[in-house]
């Protein structure tokens, strides 16, 4: 039969009943005779408290000893699911990243993912075990216990199958699929059969929270089949979720727009009066690069006097880090009239792989914004998105607007 990886997040496995119901999910598919391959998150809200221990003793706690603290929520969840599938008589074995040896670098709390040892995996499947690893986590060349950063849980479920080859990687959590934008905030919200990988890595990019952007890529690279299904759902109901698929078939060309993604975790910064001159943007990335901090949207206004305003958009979380680091190399790596930033925007954006063969969406997206009073601050595009930033306020408004102005509720 299939060897299967499934991944369960936060949600799914946020209480001893929610563990027993996993584990039932699990001795389903040993019953059909599939190997199976668990990677779980911590128990929902737990690494938020643990992070919050950590935040009441130090303002800015060392990210090796965080990383040490964090990962310690997934090690209670790999020992709970491995009891509770032992009580049902399926064998078990649970590991933490670094006893399978994930291999990372040493970037703290966003590390990167090196190679993978699976040689105790199949060794444990091979003896009829279910694999149990928590995710999240692995180890550097050290032996420093590393994290992946926010949702690296469903990198390392994509990275595990890709190691072992697996038939399929199966992703669960709290929604049955992948959906045209949130459900909470658009009722009539459509859950899709199939998306193609590029249209999930924009959406994952732009905001979308089913999926986190680093397994997107990790699956496109060493072709992972990706399933989105849902936790909650009856295990022998065989529902189909969403099938994330390499190819583009002629029924999904029909789909203009796939899908409208957000992120309220935006800020944005605003270098002012800088001269207009060749090497300005490494000259004011540089620093913000060097202190490992990543930059989305990016926009530069030439002036009329030799100089320029330059504005990008960093995570929330990282925003006064960020002017910090600006303000540091400001006078030493460049000049600027002033340093502003606004950490109350939003980004909102359309995504699909009808973009290619269609005009004049840009300009149909902007009027429906438009109509109802919104004021775009920055744009950004590629060839199946176009993305916008606007004050956060009306970030609801946009989504529904968009999703009502190309028709998403209807379908294909």
């Amino acid at each position: 039969m299939a060897l299967i990886v499934q991944k369960y997040g936060g949600t799914s496995v946020g209480s001893t009943e929610r563990i027993r119901n996993v584990a039932r999910r699990v001795a389903h598919y040993r019953k059909q005779g599939h190997d199976v391959v668990v990677v779980v998150s911590a128990m929902a809200g737990e690494t938020n408290r643990l992070l919050g221990l950590a935040k009441e003793l130090s303002e800015r706690p060392d990210p090796r000893e965080l990383d040490v603290i964090a990962a310690t929520g997934e090690q209670v969840t790999i020992g709970l699911l491995a009891i509770a599938l032992q009580e049902m008589g399926v064998p078990a074995r649970s590991y933490t990243g670094g006893q399978v040896r994930i291999l990372t670098d040493d970037a703290y709390t966003k590390a990167r993912i090196l190679e993978i040892d699976e040689s105790r995996m199949r060794a444990d499947l091979k003896a009829g075990k279910v694999v149990i690893v928590a995710g999240f986590q692995g180890v550097d060349k050290d032996g420093n216990i590393t994290t992946l950063g926010r949702g690296g849980s469903d990198t390392s479920g994509v990275a595990l199958a890709a190691a072992l080859k697996a038939d399929e990687c199966q992703i669960y959590t709290d929604v049955d699929g992948v959906y045209t934008t949130d459900p909470r905030i658009v009722p009539e919200a459509r859950r899709l059969d199939t998306i193609t990988f590029e249209e999930m890595l924009e959406l994952a990019s732009q905001g979308s929270k089913v999926l986190q952007i680093r397994s997107v890529e990790f699956a496109g690279k060493y072709l992972v089949k990706l399933r989105v299904l849902s936790s909650l759902d009856d295990p022998e109901s065989n529902a189909p979720g969403t099938l994330i698929t390499f190819e583009e078939d002629d029924k999904m060309e029909q789909a203009i727009i796939s899908g409208i993604a957000f992120n309220r975790d935006e800020a944005k910064i605003s270098v002012m009066g800088v001269p207009d001159k060749p090497g300005i943007a490494y000259a004011i990335l540089g620093p913000v690069a060097a202190a490992n901090l990543d930059v989305d949207m990016i926009v530069q206004n030439i002036g009329a006097s030799g100089h320029t305003d330059f504005s990008f958009t960093v995570n929330r979380n990282e925003y006064q880090k960020t002017l910090d680091v600006l303000s540091a190399a400001r006078g030493k790596n460049f000049e600027a009239r002033e340093i502003i930033g606004d950490n109350r925007i939003a980004k909102v954006s359309v995504v699909g792989i009808g973009m290619r063969s269609h005009v004049g969406l840009a300009s149909k997206m902007f009027k429906a914004l438009a109509d109802e009073g919104i004021n775009i601050q920055m744009i950004s595009t590629s060839e199946i998105k176009i993305a916008v930033v606007i004050d956060e306020k009306y970030l609801e408004l946009a989504v529904r607007v968009l999703h009502k102005a190309f028709e998403l509720e209807q379908g294909g």
